[in-house]
């Protein structure tokens, strides 16, 4: 198995990007490394940075799971000036109403979505599910994109989002899944992201669109926690047999299983 450390890979502009390969499997294998990577948002990634991904690495398609308003307040960033990089962009949340791309030029800087007020049936269902299974409920079309975009076999991907932690750790997990990652593998590498919580949210309270939520919070409740992971993956196991059978009725399909097993193993 690859060592931890060897996992990460050091960026200038950013602070949480990792590699999911070398994680222990159920059949006693190893996920593949240089296929598909995991971060925190790219927009300040450094000249040397794109050259490390685009050139070393061979990065070829990204996976934005940031809201329209988030690029709209945040920027792309410079891989979006790239021909050789495809960027794709599957938001993890409902987007309707003040919240589409559409209506962006009229709302409030700060309406960002997580920020929205839920009703008591919602909290209701949070509290037997957790919060990551709101995105699956409410995005299960984002999901399953994101998915096959990191199943293409052109290049290396990488997914991210803001901290790189919840959405993307969704993903990440439903990904590992299909490869066949040993549950202890999955839950590690969403935990892995608080090793660097220090330089996430440095980064992000510089930006005046998540500075505000930050403050507002300590910094304990932004730590990768295992139970919520684990919370995750319980829920898919009671409501569908698994990570699998949720993808399935979602129109995932044997070949797109297929493809991404092969990218995470071949």
């Amino acid at each position: 198995m690859m060592n931890a450390h060897k996992r990460w890979i050091l960026l200038e502009g950013a602070a949480n990007v990792r590699d999911l390969g070398g994680l222990p499997t159920e059949d006693g294998g190893t996920t593949a490394p240089g296929r598909i990577l995991r971060a925190d948002n790219l927009q300040g990634l450094t000249t040397r940075d794109v050259a490390v991904l685009v050139g070393d690495i061979k990065l070829r398609h990204v996976v934005d799971l940031r809201s329209g308003t988030e690029v709209r307040l945040e920027g792309p960033g410079p891989l979006t000036r790239l021909p050789e990089v495809a960027v794709h962009h599957h938001s993890l949340f409902a987007e309707g109403g003040r919240f589409t791309d559409v209506e962006a030029d009229t709302i409030d800087d700060r309406a960002l979505p997580w920020q929205d007020e839920r009703s008591e049936e919602d909290l209701a269902e949070l509290r037997v599910t957790g919060y990551y299974y709101g995105y699956l409920r409410d995005r299960p079309d984002s999901v399953v994109a994101a998915l096959r975009v990191l199943a293409r076999d052109d290049g290396a991907a990488v997914v991210h989002c803001a901290a790189g932690k919840d959405r993307t750790g969704v993903v990440c997990a439903l990904a590992l899944a299909v490869a066949g990652a040993t549950r202890e593998a999955i839950i590690g590498d969403y935990v892995a992201t608080g090793e660097r919580l220090e330089g996430i949210l440095a980064r992000l309270r510089a930006s005046p669109t998540y500075r505000a939520d930050l403050d507002g919070k300590p910094v304990d409740s932004h730590l990768p926690r295992p139970e919520y992971m684990a919370q995750l993956l319980s829920t898919l196991d009671d409501r569908f047999g698994g990570p699998l059978g949720w993808l399935h009725a979602h129109g995932w399909t044997g070949a797109d299983t297929e493809g991404l097993y092969g990218r995470l193993r071949g």
